[in-house]
């Protein structure tokens, strides 16, 4: 089954039908079949941008189906995700594109759906391998 990881800004567009880039992200959503992995950190960005408990309860929902992986890190990870912050200091990276990269190493998953397209076209990951992009029309 095919994976990708899930940045907040598709995250948001489907919990608000008034967002740019909802119906486009429903339409990606209606068409992929495979599994979705996010973090934490993403969850919490989330939560800070749309403060609904509908929306997190759908979030839930997600999850407890497996539709929605959430990727648990401890503390040996988050030292690698405060690597990643330093070495892209000067863009800045942000603790959620730091944790999704760092997925991106772990897992093997190089395929990312986000709307902050300049960030993970810029991100390389070891072997100055890039990540691939969903492309939503």
């Amino acid at each position: 089954m095919p994976s990708i990881l899930v940045d907040t800004g598709p995250l948001v567009a489907l919990a608000s039908r008034r967002d740019h880039w909802h119906a486009r992200c429903v339409r990606f959503l209606q068409n992929y079949r495979g599994e979705l992995i996010t973090t934490w950190p993403v969850l919490t960005e989330f939560s800070h941008l749309v403060d609904t408990p509908a929306s997190l309860q759908q979030l839930q929902a997600w999850a407890q189906r497996g539709s929605l992986r959430i990727h648990a890190m401890g503390h040996d990870e988050l030292k690698h995700v405060v690597d990643w912050m330093a070495r892209y200091a000067d863009r800045p990276m942000d603790l959620a594109d730091a944790s999704l990269v760092h997925v991106a190493c772990v897992t093997g998953v190089q395929e990312v759906w986000s709307i902050d397209r300049a960030d993970f076209e810029t991100y390389r990951l070891p072997n100055r391998r890039r990540f691939r992009l969903v492309a939503m029309n």
